[in-house]
């Protein structure tokens, strides 16, 4: 039905300027009508018709991609059943994202909002529940748990913290890098190397 695509393309529009608004200015900085305008809406109040507060925005553009990276996480969990080898599981959480953002840009936007997104203690649990309650990612941690069965629990939890931190944050600088034309890598090496550096974080010797 034309409606039906008018309204889906709209919302597309939507969803894509507020992606790339929230990603270089940040969420609280940027406001519905700048949105609206972005998108090209003559409808100032576009943004609520569509999708009722902001909130509902973030959570559209957060699924808008994280059902593709479940995809691919599911398909790359199937390819690693049966592993024992922590750099499989560890490939496991980061080349999804990668190879998402990889069939994007550049310029792609979703790795930078999703840092604007973190940061924000109000939104933070829309990213977070998008990303960690999905069956291939329990799939995933639950065989780096068996990876890392020897760590101590105290240790175990502060290495997560700084994996997801460094994750997050390499992601995003490299696709700021492929934006602005400032790096040569590529979406695969940068996986690689920080798969690499992953694998040395939770296999470093603990010290008292």
């Amino acid at each position: 039905m034309p409606g039906t695509r008018d309204v889906t393309a709209t919302r597309d529009l939507i969803m894509t300027a507020a992606e790339r608004l929230f990603a270089t200015r940040g969420v609280a900085a940027v406001s519905a009508r700048q949105i609206s305008e972005a998108a090209g809406q003559g409808n100032t109040a576009a943004v609520g018709y569509h999708f009722g507060t902001k909130n509902g925005l973030i959570k559209a553009i957060i699924e808008r991609h994280s059902g593709e990276i479940e995809r691919i996480r599911a398909r790359m969990a199937s390819a690693a059943d049966g592993s024992g080898e922590l750099r499989d599981w560890i490939a496991c959480l980061v080349r999804p994202s990668t190879e998402h953002l990889a069939t994007l840009g550049p310029p792609s936007y979703f790795a930078r909002f999703a840092v604007q997104v973190l940061a924000d203690p109000r939104l933070r649990h829309l990213l977070l529940e998008a990303t960690f309650a999905t069956p291939a990612i329990g799939t995933v941690l639950a065989a780096v748990d068996g990876c890392l069965s020897g760590l101590p629990d105290a240790v175990r939890t502060a290495r997560d913290d700084m994996a997801n931190s460094l994750i997050l944050h390499v992601v995003a600088r490299h696709e700021r890098g492929l934006a602005d034309d400032t790096t040569a890598t590529s979406w695969p090496d940068t996986a690689t190397m920080l798969i690499d550096a992953l694998v040395g974080l939770f296999t470093a010797p603990v010290t008292s």
